[in-house]
């Protein structure tokens, strides 16, 4: 079961039970800062209408996410007893969440899963008064969006902090609107920062044990500075509810998004048209880094920066515009960070040592995610189908024919070696080589042929190379995979 958990709402209050809480050292209070801060944190409403299902046999609460049920008095709330009904055509369904005004005349953030799809966006201030909201703009990379209310007197506000320099085991306070219940103010820790959970390529994360349950999302996270470091986002969650792992998306992180945002009514990313993947300790190994660390790409656009910059396949990006680049997911953040236009030194690894080369960030854009993608359309190899075992690595293999561009999808600019079939007990297919993956590079050396194959594995060897990189291009892209050579 998925245990991660967006904490966008919920109407419905559950039962529980308080437990006894271990003791802990404590500021004295955190009164003034609540007293001080919770005017500026907003409840969000939103409403929708949506299609229902026609089913007898599916339980409510299958057919609402976390963060949408419908408005209590209307017509098709859940039955009591856990009864079913048939479903009504259409209906409005609600979302509550969070968020908190960062300028006086008006914007407020929140997350951007609170107010998706919506039809109408209300927010509620502290003292219950109710001002519709318009959609200034969001970005669905980090989950942030931002509202503009028109309000007949200055609003209470809140600023920002430098994420950066929490540390872990800092007190942090969070205040929303969990379960509906709004202006609820909840403290703990910062358990860990720069958590990367997978909701995107620009994960950066605080995580806390401060009590965070649905409703929160959007809502701050402060420091005892009372400023906002974070924004809750997600909770990690078995039952649904608060279990001490909270996630915030950073101020850092989020506060570029939204002042671009504000400027442009979208977010301006930098981009350098690499694909790339992670270093490990035995691709490491055949290249001759000292350890596993940089963003190794696998691939370069078209026409892309990082092409014009003489970037090329098998580099390794070890220090992007002075930010040392310790793990592939630091990369695409600090890029997408990066000013658009700006000239900046990229140090690679290649061919055994360092070079540092100059590169012009461009700005991101859907044709250029798109083109990342793209693989073009040459004309077609002649028909070989002459099978090769290529025993250094437990994989054999055929020169690229028409009839095997045919069997296994191959794209028709792609060259190499299609492997046919794979040693069960080799290293290759530890590593997960399957028939009709395409190798085209043998320790960074571009191979069309098996003469090509056998002239680097044959390099390998005399230089008593443990393992080999390989180039593999499948259905699922283009990756670099290291293999033992066989004894």
């Amino acid at each position: 079961m998925k245990s991660l958990v967006r904490i966008g709402a919920a109407a419905v209050l559950s039962a529980f039970v308080a437990l006894p809480a271990f003791a802990r050292g404590a500021p004295e209070n955190f009164a003034d800062l609540a007293e001080k801060l919770s005017p500026a944190v907003v409840n969000i409403s939103t409403t929708q209408a949506v299609e229902r299902k026609k089913t007898d046999d599916i339980p409510w609460d299958q057919f609402f996410p976390d963060q949408l049920q419908p408005r209590k008095g209307e017509p098709n709330a859940p039955p009591p007893d856990g009864q079913r009904r048939n479903n009504a055509p259409r209906q409005r369904q609600t979302s509550l969440g969070s968020g908190f005004i960062i300028d006086k005349t008006g914007y407020i953030v929140t997350n951007n899963h609170v107010i998706e799809d919506a039809d109408q966006i209300s927010v509620i201030l502290e003292d219950d008064t109710v001002l519709e909201a318009k959609l200034v703009g969001r970005d669905e990379k980090v989950d942030i969006a931002l509202l503009k209310v028109e309000a007949k007197k200055d609003l209470p506000t809140v600023s920002w902090g430098n994420s950066n320099q929490s540390r872990v085991g800092d007190w942090v306070l969070a205040i929303g609107n969990p379960f509906g219940l709004s202006g609820t103010v909840t403290a703990g820790i910062i358990s860990a920062r720069s958590r990367d959970i997978k909701a995107g390529q620009y994960d950066d994360f605080i995580q806390t044990d401060a009590s965070i349950n649905r409703g929160n999302s959007g809502g701050p996270l402060f420091n005892m500075d009372g400023q906002v470091i974070g924004v809750n986002t997600a909770i990690f969650s078995p039952s649904g509810g608060s279990v001490g792992i909270g996630f915030a998306s950073s101020a850092n992180l989020v506060r570029p998004v939204l002042e671009d945002i504000r400027k442009f009514g979208r977010t301006r990313r930098g981009w350098i048209g690499v694909q790339i993947q992670s270093v490990t300790e035995e691709i490491a190994q055949s290249l001759g880094l000292n350890k596993a660390r940089g963003a190794l790409v696998s691939r370069v656009t078209d026409n892309g920066p990082a092409v014009a910059s003489g970037i090329a396949s098998s580099d390794v990006i070890l220090n992007f515009d002075g930010k040392p680049i310790d793990k592939m997911s630091e990369l695409p953040r600090v890029v997408a960070e990066t000013a658009i236009d700006k000239t900046v030194d990229v140090v690679v690894w290649r061919a055994g040592q360092q070079k540092t080369v100059k590169l012009k960030v461009a700005e991101l854009r859907d044709e250029n995610e798109k083109a990342v993608a793209s693989l073009g359309s040459p004309p077609p190899t002649k028909d070989l189908v002459k099978k090769t075992q290529l025993k250094d690595i437990g994989v054999t293999v055929v020169e690229i024919s028409d009839s095997t561009r045919e069997k296994y999808t191959i794209p028709t600019n792609v060259r190499g070696l299609v492997v046919v079939e794979v040693d069960e007990l080799s290293d290759s297919a530890l590593k997960g080589l399957r028939p009709g993956d395409v190798i085209d590079e043998v320790q960074q050396v571009h191979i069309e042929n098996v003469a090509d194959a056998d002239a680097a594995l044959s390099k390998a060897k005399q230089g008593s190379k443990a393992t080999v990189l390989l180039r593999v291009t499948s259905s699922g892209g283009i990756r670099y995979v290291a293999v033992k050579m066989a004894g």
